[in-house]
């Protein structure tokens, strides 16, 4: 019996319609779909599918077991997460051994900051793994703006939320165009770095990018909130053209 393959296929930023043909393809016929999610969650990803996966299939749901209940920093953070990642990657390699293809659903693309990283690290060179690459979320962020992210020679970088005050507000002041992820409890943190970098009149704030309920305002009148899970901070690039 030939082993099955395990596909970690993008979705892309939330919006169905941006999924490219092959992610849409592989899910529709999908026979067994696996896919991240909070405890009583349904789950972001799964959301994005709703309506397309065959009445047959067989979903595995992946719990996380800590996602903010203890800090990044915490030892116990890394050997909890790692504990579930073997255990996700040992019910997707039984499978693979029964000769059968695995979909994991994947927000954005599967190699830009996603769990299914983790899950391919463990999967390579013993169980045939392929990626599906796909539209990421800062993308649909920056096109909610209206406005091209870089022009001619600008540098674009991208940011962690969870980054340190100091190292972000050096960080922002270096760039021409960024773009700042994983925001929610970081928000004030971030938004004064920005303001210290003196760029907070040129940043946006993006929620729920391609989706229902996308949202897009002057990070300067954000007012003083934890920003929701799917939200992303822009500035853009000012640089050459013709």
């Amino acid at each position: 019996m030939s082993a099955g393959t395990i596909y970690g296929v993008g979705l892309g930023p939330g919006d169905p319609e941006l999924m490219s043909v092959r992610a849409d393809r592989l899910v529709r016929n999908a026979r067994h779909v696996a896919f991240f999610r909070k405890a009583g969650r349904p789950g972001q990803a799964r959301s994005i599918v709703t309506g397309m996966l065959a009445p047959d299939a067989q979903e595995w749901p992946m719990e996380y077991p800590v996602t903010t209940e203890i800090p990044l920093t915490d030892p116990r953070y890394n050997a909890i997460l790692s504990e579930f990642y073997e255990t996700s990657v040992e019910n997707l390699r039984r499978l693979s051994a029964e000769g059968e293809d695995v979909i994991v659903l994947c927000e954005g693309d599967p190699f830009f900051y996603g769990s299914f990283m983790h899950l391919y690290e463990r999967l390579k060179g013993n169980t045939p793994v392929e990626v599906v690459p796909a539209i990421t979320g800062m993308s649909a962020a920056w096109t909610a703006t209206g406005r091209p992210v870089t022009w001619g020679d600008d540098v674009l970088t991208v940011l962690m939320g969870t980054l340190p005050e100091d190292d972000l507000r050096r960080r922002v002041a270096d760039t021409d165009a960024l773009v700042v992820m994983k925001i929610g409890r970081n928000f004030d943190k971030v938004r004064r770095a920005i303001a210290d970098a003196g760029r907070l009149e040129e940043a946006s704030l993006v929620e729920f990018a391609a989706m229902k309920n996308q949202r897009m305002t002057p990070l300067a009148e954000a007012g003083d909130r934890v920003t929701p899970y799917f939200s992303i901070i822009v500035i853009h690039g000012q640089g050459r053209r013709p």
